[in-house]
């Protein structure tokens, strides 16, 4: 059982729901990440969602395309992403931690470190560096079937976004091929778009259910601990970003990690409650 399956499987015979922050990592602060992380912990956070910096993100909003714009800006790539996870690992060996992100930095670090055996230099570096999964935007169920075979091999989830928009026949592809959770994007649009809807993720997930018998996260719009809680009644786990990376923009260093902190202690009380 992988790390995050077994954090689920804990959470549920505890009654509880995860607590899933995203936060871009080498932001604010280049060198910050992995204490960012512990600090995220320490506030409440069952699974981390590190995302890797790229220049042209097709789901991120303002906010998280300024975050990786900066943290591009000060050196940091999916060399580093591992880096920060290594560091994160040498004083937590159970969290999990899921690299969110696109094709492109994937793509060009197996071609960079190309291997004689054929084989993902990313998938192998990723999981000895302590990931648990990744979620590669990009990636359509139906093209990737081979990477979620050898990431699997390696003890790594692949995880997927499903929308109000995905048909049945899309939840049934995720459904042959996904494992840990799958991320339900409760808002047409990007990062930080729009007002959630509550009601109808409450009528959404069902539907999902029907098809993917893996826990469903729902991120997009939860910005407070009173929509946490409301997503919190109804989906596994609740992920939050973008308010994070508000909250963390602009502070100054030694404020960065506390701040995380409170923010995820109050919404881990609220889901809790």
């Amino acid at each position: 059982m992988s790390r995050i399956a077994s954090t689920f499987a804990k959470l549920k015979t505890q009654g509880r729901k995860a607590l899933i922050p995203y936060v871009t990592a080498g932001f604010p602060f280049a060198d910050i990440t992995p204490a960012l992380m512990h600090a995220m912990v320490a506030g409440g956070a069952d699974v981390i969602e590190l995302g890797v910096p790229f220049s042209d993100p097709s789901a991120d909003g303002p906010v998280i395309q300024k975050a990786g714009d900066k943290a591009l800006a000060q050196g940091v790539g999916m060399m580093q992403v591992l880096d920060m996870v290594r560091s994160f690992r040498t004083q937590d060996a159970t969290t999990p931690v899921v690299l969110m992100g696109y094709a492109n930095p994937v793509e060009r670090y197996d071609q960079k470190h190309k291997r004689n055996d054929g084989q993902s230099a990313f998938v192998a570096d990723a999981a000895a560096a302590g990931v648990d999964g990744v979620l590669i935007v990009d990636y359509p169920p139906e093209e990737c079937e081979d990477f979620a075979a050898e990431l699997k091999s390696h003890g790594l989830d692949l995880i997927f976004l499903l929308a109000p928009t995905s048909t049945d026949e899309r939840m049934q592809q995720v459904a042959r091929v996904a494992s840990g959770y799958v991320y339900y994007v409760s808002l047409k649009g990007v990062t930080g778009a729009g007002t959630l809807n509550t009601a109808a993720v409450e009528a959404m997930l069902p539907r999902i259910r029907r098809h993917v018998s893996v826990p469903v996260g729902v991120g997009f719009g939860i910005r407070d601990a009173a929509t946490a809680r409301a997503i919190g009644n109804v989906a596994d786990a609740v992920v939050i970003g973008s308010k994070i990376i508000q909250l963390i923009d602009e502070q100054p260093r030694d404020q960065v990690a506390p701040v995380a902190e409170n923010f995820l202690r109050e919404i881990r009380t609220a889901l809790d409650s």
